[in-house]
């Protein structure tokens, strides 16, 4: 099954919370006036994609109308399609270059961070490159041993020491291996605590001097793991954490869940900051990179 037929599999419920009632208020459809854009404010907004991202959404909506002239309910659709599709953007990948790429993964305990890890360390495996994943959330029960699991259905090697260890000694041993074993990219499980907890910050940055100083000159990716059931309650952590690391991507987990997909919208918006990765099911090669242009086709398909 390619990307496209699972994003569409996936995204069901989305589709239902954005494109069904959008379809069924074209259905009654007398004119294009503003009680249609007031009737279509109320879908996005349910379909988590926010007050501030559906106000220019409209806004943009109400322009290309009045420009163009538009009075066919096919030609407000392609429009607002248009318009979603320019908001998300492009999809952004994994920088890779001729030094080590190290991919530190940060957020909240339940959003599906060590799923992520090993997904996103099977994609990257099936791309031919070599991954090496550091064991460095030493402090929640049980999290290195839920990251063997998924690193072995992943085929990747997993540098981890003892539950309570220090976090940064983790992150040095797992460089010395990955070095050793010449692997393109060295991705990083960080502890899952509050994102406004000092001891988490101080953590962080521990670590992030480590990598300064055994790889100075390594590709440097910080991603943000969101859970997409959490609606606009995903965007506010994103900013909270945004306060306190440099975040170069998201990935967004659950969209095959009761999610209802408009978070997407919301976080490229307001926050600018690109989803790199998306997962749309609960197999090890059920996460893929995210691509904006079948995204917006796959829900308006």
């Amino acid at each position: 099954m390619s990307f496209f037929e699972k994003l569409k599999r996936g995204l069901q419920k989305t589709k239902n919370a954005i494109i069904k009632p959008f379809s069924e208020l074209f259905k009654k459809l007398r004119g294009v006036d503003e009680d249609l854009l007031e009737e279509l404010e109320e879908i996005l907004v349910c379909a988590d994609v926010g007050a501030v991202t559906t106000d220019e959404i409209l806004t943009k909506l109400r322009a290309e109308i009045k420009e163009n002239k538009i009075k066919d309910s096919e030609d407000v659709k392609l429009a607002l399609k248009s318009i979603m599709r320019d908001i998300v953007g492009e999809g952004a990948e994994i920088k890779f270059g001729d030094e080590m790429t190290v991919i530190l993964i940060i957020g909240v305990n339940g959003v599906g961070k060590t799923t992520s890890i090993g997904k996103i360390s099977s994609s990257l495996k099936r791309q031919h490159k070599k991954v090496v994943v550091a064991a460095a959330d030493t402090f929640r029960a049980a999290a290195i041993d839920q990251l063997a699991v998924w690193t072995d259905r992943a085929g990747v090697d997993l540098i981890k020491h003892s539950e309570g260890s220090d976090p940064a000694a983790v992150v040095f041993d797992a460089i010395s291996a990955a070095k050793k074993r010449n692997a393109d990219a060295l991705i990083i499980d960080t502890a899952g605590r509050l994102h406004n907890k000092k001891n988490l910050m101080n953590e962080l940055a521990k670590i992030d001097r480590v990598i300064s100083r055994e790889l100075p000159n390594s590709n440097r990716e910080t991603l943000l793991v969101l859970d997409s059931t959490t609606g606009q309650n995903a965007v506010n952590q994103a900013k909270e954490f945004k306060n306190a690391a440099d975040i170069t991507g998201i990935v967004l987990t659950k969209l095959d869940g009761t999610a209802k997909g408009g978070i997407i919208f919301s976080i490229k918006n307001e926050l600018n900051i690109p989803v790199k990765f998306v997962g749309v099911g609960e197999k090890i090669d059920d996460m893929e990179k995210f691509d904006a242009e079948e995204f917006v086709n796959a829900l308006f398909e």
